[in-house]
């Protein structure tokens, strides 16, 4: 039975943690190869450590693309992140790469061949979720997780506080009240930071950053409020922890508000299902509940490898619905072809868009001029509610 009062937690984490400079690497690896080709095929996983990155995994492109290139785009990440530490330097750091050209089994379980539709890359379920905790129809912890991090970068960035280092963390607890947020009862931030701060000078600059968040009237009592709760956090990043593409598949989506099918997006071409299946499931999600035909819907997508189609499209509205889940699963299907090429035609997901999506979240972000974060668009709400006879 569903619970109407209750507490939640979501985390996030910056764009300098170990695990996030490995996203942010990978998907600049797969803008890189769809700027000199759409159809491009990528595959990279980055592990990065003190001083080293190592690149790995299958590509199929323009061979103007090679080791020295990825080895560029490798610093250049790093460098946009901040990272000009003693131990992780976007000039010195080692960059090896093991990028190879893609597997011609997997190439002809998904190419498209004579009457042959493209087929999915790999089998897998995909989850999209949307809610009306917030403006962007997101679950409400992991929006103001990601924003007070999302603050903290910006201060850094600016120089307004540039005592911050790049690596951060974030946790928010809200209170529920008949299902919907009403503040928070714990804080817990943790930044990197100078070593001419204290624990006491982190907590005052992190602070504005928090309230300022947060609707007001929401920030949690003092002895709630938790920043650097370990003491001294200078030593951070690759130089403190190793890092690895996908780790954080969580953070990237609901953040444990929904359920997720259990395949990372980063270092993804968007003919993987793993992405651009999640990318529609919250597109069309997102849309029935922006037409109001539920106030909270879960849609699970299921592939089978080399098959141009789902073989299932289940749809929860979780007791909210405003009309039969069953008849909304097959509308969506005839709104959108969730084929995978359909998925990126619909959406325009062969374009080099997902540098942008590697840290603070790949959901509840506002639609970009060039196409970027598409799957929050909801043009397809008002043909929902034509469908339904609702206004």
């Amino acid at each position: 039975m569903w619970k109407s009062d209750y507490v939640f937690t979501s985390e996030s984490v910056s764009e300098g943690h170990p695990d996030k400079v490995c996203d942010r690497i990978s998907d600049a690896i797969v803008d890189a190869f769809l700027t000199e080709d759409s159809e491009a095929r990528v595959a990279c996983e980055t592990m990065c450590t003190t001083n080293f990155v190592a690149l790995a995994g299958e590509v199929r492109g323009p061979d103007t693309l090679g080791h020295d290139q990825f080895r560029e785009i490798t610093r250049q990440a790093i460098r946009s992140i901040g990272y000009e530490q003693h131990g992780f330097h976007w000039k010195d750091a080692e960059v090896t790469s093991h990028i190879h050209s893609q597997s011609p089994d997997i190439a002809q379980g998904v190419d498209a061949l004579g009457n042959k539709d493209e087929g999915a890359g790999d089998q897998g379920i995909m989850f999209g979720y949307a809610c009306r905790e917030t403006d962007v129809l997101m679950p409400a912890p992991i929006f103001y997780s990601h924003a007070i991090l999302a603050s903290l970068a910006e201060a850094r960035h600016s120089g307004t506080e540039p005592g911050l280092g790049p690596d951060a963390k974030s946790q928010v607890t809200l209170r529920y009240v008949d299902g919907m947020p009403v503040g928070a009862t714990a804080i817990v931030v943790s930044s990197q930071h100078s070593d001419k701060l204290s624990v006491d000078d982190v907590r005052e600059i992190v602070r504005p950053h928090v309230v300022n968040v947060l609707p007001e009237g929401w920030m949690c009592d003092e002895p709630n409020f938790y920043v650097n709760p370990t003491g001294r956090f200078v030593v951070g990043g690759p130089d403190g922890d190793a890092g690895l593409t996908g780790r954080k598949i969580i953070v990237d989506t609901y953040g444990g508000a929904a359920p997720h099918g259990g395949g990372a997006f980063s270092g993804k071409d968007p003919t993987k299902v793993d992405r651009s299946g999640a990318y529609a499931a919250r597109y069309l999600a997102k849309n029935v509940v922006e037409a109001e035909l539920a106030s909270r819907c879960t849609i699970q997508l299921s592939y089978a490898i080399g098959v141009s189609h789902p073989i299932s499209v289940y749809v929860d509205t979780h007791g909210t619905g405003e009309v039969d889940e069953e008849k909304l699963a097959k509308v969506l299907q005839e709104l959108m072809d969730l084929s995978p090429r359909g998925m990126r035609t619909h959406l325009g997901l062969n374009r080099p868009i997902y540098a942008r999506t590697a840290a603070y979240g790949h959901f509840g972000r506002h639609p970009d001029p060039d196409g970027g974060f598409s799957w929050e668009t909801t043009g397809l709400a008002d043909d929902l509610r034509s469908a339904f006879g609702a206004r």
